[in-house]
C-alpha cells in the first residue's frame, strides 16, 4: 500500500465512526480534522469532497458488520444456525466490535433517504445484498429439507431485515434494551419455525 493509500485508509477509518454516529449533515470538516489530526488540505488532498469521504466511511462501517456476520456464520453448519447469526450479531449492535453508532444501514438510510442520493443508493444496495444473502440461505435450507418447501425466501428475508432494523431503531430511540430483546426473540422464532 502506498503512502497516499495508507493516508486515505486512515482518514476513512477515523471518520467512519463520526459519520455513523453524527450522520452526513452532522459531521463537519472540523470534526474530520479533529478525528484524524490532519489538516483540511490533507483530507481534501486525498478525497474530492466530504461526499466521497462519507461514501467510503459507509463502506468501512458496512464491511465491519458484514465481516462479523461472515465470521460467525463460518462457525455454523446448518442454514438455520447461519440465519440465527443475524439475530445474535445484531443483538449486540451497541457493543464493540460493532461500528460505533450501531447499524450503518439504518443510520444512513434514515438520514439519506431524502437528502443524499449517493448515500441512499449505497444503503439501498446494502439492503438488497442482505436480502439476497438471506434468500440464498433459505433456499439452500429448503433444498436440504431444513425448512418447509412452502417457505417464501423473499418474505422471510424482508421480515427478518425489517424486524432487526426496527428493533435497532426502537432501542436507540427509547433506550430500552428489553424492546430489542423482545424483537430478537421474534426473529429467532421466525427462523426456528421455517
Amino acid at each position: 500500500m502506498s503512502k497516499a493509500e495508507k493516508t486515505r485508509q486512515f482518514i476513512i477509518e477515523k471518520t467512519a465512526p463520526l459519520f455513523n454516529t453524527r450522520g452526513f449533515a452532522g459531521t463537519s470538516l472540523n470534526d474530520m480534522t479533529a478525528a484524524t489530526g490532519l489538516t483540511k488540505g490533507s483530507i481534501y488532498g486525498n478525497f474530492a469532497n466530504k461526499d466521497e469521504v462519507a461514501l467510503e466511511a459507509f463502506e468501512c462501517n458496512l464491511n465491519k458488520v458484514e465481516n462479523m456476520i461472515r465470521d460467525e456464520m463460518g462457525k455454523e453448519r446448518s442454514c438455520r444456525d447461519k440465519l440465527l447469526v443475524y439475530a445474535r450479531v445484531y443483538d449486540n449492535f451497541l457493543k464493540s466490535p460493532f461500528p460505533e453508532g450501531g447499524c450503518p444501514i439504518l443510520n444512513t438510510a434514515t438520514e439519506a433517504d431524502d437528502t443524499h442520493p449517493g448515500l441512499r443508493a449505497r444503503a439501498s444496495t446494502a439492503v438488497t445484498s442482505w436480502k439476497k444473502s438471506i434468500e440464498k440461505l433459505v433456499r439452500k435450507g429448503m433444498e436440504q429439507k431444513e425448512f418447509r418447501r412452502e417457505t417464501n425466501p423473499e418474505q422471510v428475508a424482508l421480515t427478518m431485515i425489517a424486524m432487526i432494523e426496527g428493533a435497532i431503531m426502537i432501542t436507540k430511540l427509547t433506550g430500552k434494551n428489553n424492546y430489542k430483546n423482545s424483537v430478537m426473540l421474534s426473529v429467532e422464532d421466525l427462523v426456528k419455525n421455517l
